[in-house]
């Protein structure tokens, strides 16, 4: 999602600055270094934080970082020390120097099991500990916007695809096994996501920043679920498999479901956010991406400890 928007806001001519974790893995901004402002900063000092928000005293805050949202990202204390206390942190820093709009980047996994496109107003329902701290961050970043009168907002975001993806997620996995003629192993053909291409995405996150007014909560997905079934038949086509798919390959997962669409009303009707990509558009876009990338992909994809249909 980063890399993605912070190229998006240097096409746009903004000054953009980067704050990277200690020891971030490079692969994703290395070509855009040289372009940007780079901080290293840990969430979870304070001290530094404040003081390199003061130094850099920005207009828009793009708040991406999390921790959990991958199946190898399993310890409780980190998600709690990531997504909660670094959200608190930086937009306590961000309130002392003063911004224009500071955006959280939540999820769809704050909802839980719902048999519907829940609406942004559905009690929440968080069935894990990564659900359950983002959760956290946005009931935190909402009760600020309304004590403060800020510009606040969270986007809860589902399951976002395209250019620069974690290799180990389905799309990269299908398109890795793809330009290799062949298909990976694959969970029950009915589970269901709600695929949003990441220039929505971004899209989204530049049109919230630029409303006026305290944040909202916004969900970020196109109102339509596609199944791994339908996914993989699209694979199929834009690769031009001949390979027929080994359904139930790949073990259950404790998220899996049949029902995962979001209910996009209110960011369509608040800010005008139209999606440009359907999930045939998007998948041609981000093979195209890795075709010209081979060097992003796994050579031999996920490992025993991953998972191609990650949460989000």
């Amino acid at each position: 999602m980063g890399a993605n928007l912070a190229r998006r806001l240097l096409a746009d001519g903004h000054e953009v600055h980067l704050f990277l974790r200690p020891g971030f893995a490079a692969w994703r901004v290395a070509d855009i270094l040289e372009h940007v402002h780079a901080h290293e900063v840990d969430l979870s000092n304070k001290e530094q934080l404040s003081a390199t928000v003061r130094g850099v005293r920005p207009e828009w805050v793009f708040h991406l970082a999390t921790y959990g949202a991958y199946p190898a990202q399993t310890h409780s204390h980190l998600m709690v020390r990531t997504n909660v206390f670094g959200t608190m942190n930086l937009l306590n820093a961000c309130l002392q120097s003063g911004f224009e709009a500071f955006i959280n980047a939540g999820s769809s996994s704050e909802y839980g099991w719902k048999d519907h496109a829940p609406p942004e107003t559905e009690v929440l329902e968080p069935n894990s500990d990564y659900a359950v701290t983002k959760a956290s961050a946005t009931h935190f970043c909402s009760e600020v916007a309304a004590a403060k009168q800020v510009n606040v907002s969270t986007l809860r975001l589902y399951s976002v695809y395209g250019p620069f993806e974690e290799p180990s997620r389905l799309i990269p996995t299908l398109i890795s096994f793809g330009l290799r003629g062949q298909l990976p192993a694959l969970a029950n053909p009915d589970i269901a996501r709600d695929f949003v291409y990441v220039d929505d995405v971004v899209d989204a996150f530049l049109l919230v920043a630029n409303a006026k007014g305290p944040g909202e909560i916004y969900n970020v997905g196109t109102g339509t679920q596609t199944t791994l079934r339908e996914a993989v038949a699209v694979a199929q086509k834009v690769l031009k498999l001949e390979v027929e798919p080994a359904w139930e390959t790949m073990r259950a997962r404790s998220w899996d479901t049949n029902v995962w669409v979001a209910d996009s009303e209110k960011i369509r009707e608040r800010v005008g956010w139209r999606p440009r990509f359907d999930f045939e558009s998007g998948f041609d876009a981000t093979a195209e991406w890795f075709r010209e990338h081979p060097e992003t992909l796994m050579e031999g994809g996920p490992d025993s400890s991953g998972s191609p249909l990650s949460k989000r």
